[in-house]
Formats: structure tokens, C-alpha cells, sequence
């Protein structure tokens, strides 16, 4: 038994081979989902020049219309969420000058609801958009038109949603705080106040329209939501030690989410005509620098508007191993025929074409074989078929007798 054991514990380690390629140098994780403050300070749509009111007021529209057209569409309240929170990542990568919104909070809405698998067609989404848009505007309830304009819009909405996965790198996870509520309140000895879990789960549902998830983690939102309940109800919380720093979580990052949430509630409603308008405007200004750019064209190629410095395809959201630089590409020259091709070059060429138109007229003639083949069985049973039948009538012609006594056997049987 010892010297079995020696055996199996003296075996060589077979050691991990060490050229492997590296395929992949991207890092998915949930901590990738909060932006860094480079991002949230400066956004690709203050870039093109609007203005932070003007950006606010649009993100808070868009989650409302997410919202409400959720409620109509009868989705799941996780489903309303997750789309509020890809709406608000998205538009830290790209400008909702260039990006309409409503294009985008439809995307939004169809993407949530396949993740959270309850799926909507795009139709549904793009009717009750329009209702919502007739209703805001106090204007009669019409059906949407099954015309060129509604393929087009349609088409829109399935370009925007796979615009909104390719900038957020397909990372569309979501983790809601609405468990961590219940888990924190059972803690506090507050699960049976169905009072203060229903402030808390409005106070909750209310921050999705700021960009909270996209600067704190969801524990760290669920306290400041807990916080806010506990203090509208008048409810004491504990206090030697800080309850909050049970869940790591600090006083200062509570109170900032509770500034953005109660600032919400503050705002001034805002028509959504003045801010497409103001949108209208810079889209015009961004469209006649794009012509502008065209029109300077050399070599033939067109060049578009110039990026930012700190424009990031991923959005932020992904953080790539290494540097973030992009590598240039190295345009090849390129090479005229005569140059390049040898003379050994140029008869392998013709001899594969020969070989190749050789095969093909092979090939024709197999097939028009097959087919002269077939007609001729084809004519060869219809002539069979008649000598057949002449045979058989010329012998009735010839005996009468015969075929009128068969005629009689039948009729007696």
C-alpha cells in the first residue's frame, strides 16, 4: 500500500502550457456597469452641445415613456426597470442629438422584454408609443398606418436595438435592488411595515428616471432608499453603530442618492415640443458640418465629423486589459496585375480557368444527356402503350362472336 501511495504522489504534474493565445481581453463583470466620473462629467451629448437641463429633461422623458408604455404592453415591473437602466447607459456612449430618443426608448422597451422573457413584437411597441404620443398631445386616438412609413419606423427600432447591444458590448445585466430592500428591512426588523416597504419600492421605482444605477451599486441604492422611507414615515432606525455600515456602505454616497432622487420631484414639467426643437436645431447644425466634411473630400473618401478624444465604442461599460487606443490600420499599396503576376503566375491562372470551363461543359453535357435519356423512355412507354390498345381493338374487329359472348359472362355474374 506504501508504495502505491509513493507512486500516485510522486507522478509528474503536467504543467499548463504557457503559448496560449489570447483570444479575448475583455472583462465582463457587474462592477463594470458604474461609469467613472470621466464619463458621467463629460457626455458624448454635451460634446455636441447640449446643454445639461435640456439632457436631463429628455433622459427623464425617455424613462417615462419606458415606463408608461411598460404598463400599457402589461410587462413585469423588472422588465420596466431594465429598460430604464439600458436607456440610461446607453446614452453616456452615444449623443441624443444624433440618436433619436423615442427610437431608442422603443428599442429599449423591445430589448427588456426579451431579456426578462416576456417578449413583445415590435408592432405592439411602436402602437402604443403612438398612443401615448396622441394622448400627450390631446389630439384623437388613430390607429397606426400599415403604410411606408411604418416599415421604415419599424426598421428603425431593429437597428437601434442592436446599436444599443453593440455599445453596451452585449453586457445588458441588470440587478435590481428590489430583493435588497426586502433583505435589509427583514434585518431592521421592519418586514411586517407594509407601509414603509411600499415607500421604499416607490422611492426605488422613481430613481430608475436619474442615472443612480449608473453611478452607485444597487445595495448602496436600496439603503438611500431605505433611508428616504424610514424618513418620510418617522420611523427611527439604528444609530451606535450607523445601520448602514453594516452593508459597507457610506453617509455620504446616501445622501448624494437622495439629492438626485428628491431633485426629481422638484423639476419643472417640461413640453416635449420645446425640447425637440432645441434637439431639432443642433441635429440641423451637426448634419451641415457633416456636408461641410464631405464636401472637402480627398482621394476620394469621405471623411465624417471628427470624434471626441475621450469617445469610447463600449460606452464605458467594459474595461479592456492594456490601453484603450484604438490601433490604426496600415493601408497596403496596392498592386497593379501586371507588376505582381510572374509569367509562371499568369499560365497556372489560365490553366485553372481552362480546367474550370472544361468541367462546366462536362457537366451540360451529362445533364442534356440525362434528359434526352428520359424524354425517349417517356415516348417509348406512350408508344408501347398504343400499339397496346390498336392490338387489342383490331382483334375485336376481327372476331365479333368472341367479344360479344364475354359481354354476356359479365352480365350473368
Amino acid at each position: 500500500m506504501g508504495t502505491k501511495e509513493n507512486s500516485t504522489t510522486n507522478a509528474p504534474k503536467v504543467a499548463a502550457p504557457t503559448h496560449l493565445k489570447p483570444y479575448g481581453k475583455i472583462l465582463l463583470t457587474l462592477q463594470n456597469c458604474l461609469l467613472p466620473d470621466e464619463k458621467l462629467n463629460s457626455t458624448p451629448s454635451s460634446i455636441d452641445g447640449l446643454d445639461a437641463e435640456t439632457e436631463t429633461d429628455l433622459r427623464i422623458l425617455g424613462c417615462e415613456l419606458i415606463q408608461t408604455a411598460g404598463i400599457l404592453l402589461r410587462l413585469p415591473q423588472v422588465a420596466m426597470a431594465t429598460g430604464q437602466v439600458i436607456f440610461q447607459r446607453f446614452y453616456y456612449s452615444k449623443s441624443l442629438v444624433r440618436h433619436n430618443m423615442e427610437t431608442t426608448a422603443m428599442a429599449c422597451v423591445c430589448l427588456a422584454s426579451k431579456i426578462e422573457e416576456a417578449p413583445r413584437h415590435i408592432r405592439d411597441v411602436i402602437n402604443v408609443f403612438n398612443h401615448i404620443k396622441q394622448v400627450g398631445n390631446q389630439k384623437a386616438i388613430t390607429p397606426v398606418i400599415l403604410d411606408q412609413n411604418y416599415v421604415a419606423l419599424k426598421n428603425q427600432v431593429i437597428k437601434s436595438e442592436r446599436r444599443v447591444l453593440k455599445e453596451l458590448g452585449f453586457c445588458v445585466h441588470v440587478k435590481h435592488p428590489h430583493k435588497i430592500i426586502v433583505m435589509y428591512l427583514q434585518v431592521l426588523g421592519y418586514e411586517k411595515n407594509k407601509a414603509l416597504m411600499q415607500q421604499c419600492w416607490n422611492y426605488m421605482n422613481d430613481s430608475l428616471r436619474s442615472d443612480v444605477f449608473i453611478r452607485y451599486e444597487p445595495e448602496t441604492v436600496a439603503c438611500a432608499c431605505v433611508y428616504l422611507g424610514a424618513r418620510q414615515l418617522q420611523l427611527p432606525l439604528p444609530s451606535s453603530p450607523s445601520w448602514f455600515s453594516l452593508f459597507k456602505v457610506t453617509e455620504a454616497s446616501i445622501r448624494d442618492i437622495c439629492r438626485r432622487i428628491l431633485r426629481l420631484y422638484s423639476r419643472s414639467r417640461v413640453k416635449p415640443e420645446q425640447l425637440e426643437k432645441r434637439v431639432e436645431e443642433l441635429r440641423k447644425q451637426y448634419e451641415e458640418a457633416r456636408i461641410k466634411a464631405r464636401s472637402g473630400e480627398v482621394d476620394g473618401h469621405t471623411p465624417s465629423p471628427p470624434l471626441p478624444k475621450q469617445y469610447n465604442a463600449w460606452g464605458g461599460f467594459i474595461s479592456k486589459s492594456g490601453t484603450h487606443a484604438v490601433p490604426e490600420r496600415v493601408k497596403s499599396p496596392k498592386r497593379s496585375k501586371s507588376t505582381s503576376l510572374s509569367p509562371a503566375r499568369v499560365d497556372i491562372l489560365k490553366h485553372s480557368k481552362r480546367k474550370k470551363r472544361s468541367r462546366s461543359r462536362s457537366r451540360s453535357h451529362s445533364r442534356t444527356r440525362k434528359l434526352k435519356k428520359t424524354q425517349r423512355r417517356r415516348s417509348g412507354s406512350h408508344k408501347t402503350s398504343r400499339t397496346r390498345y390498336r392490338s387489342r381493338s383490331r382483334s375485336r374487329e376481327r372476331d365479333p362472336e368472341k367479344s360479344n359472348k364475354h359481354r354476356s359472362k359479365h352480365r350473368r355474374h
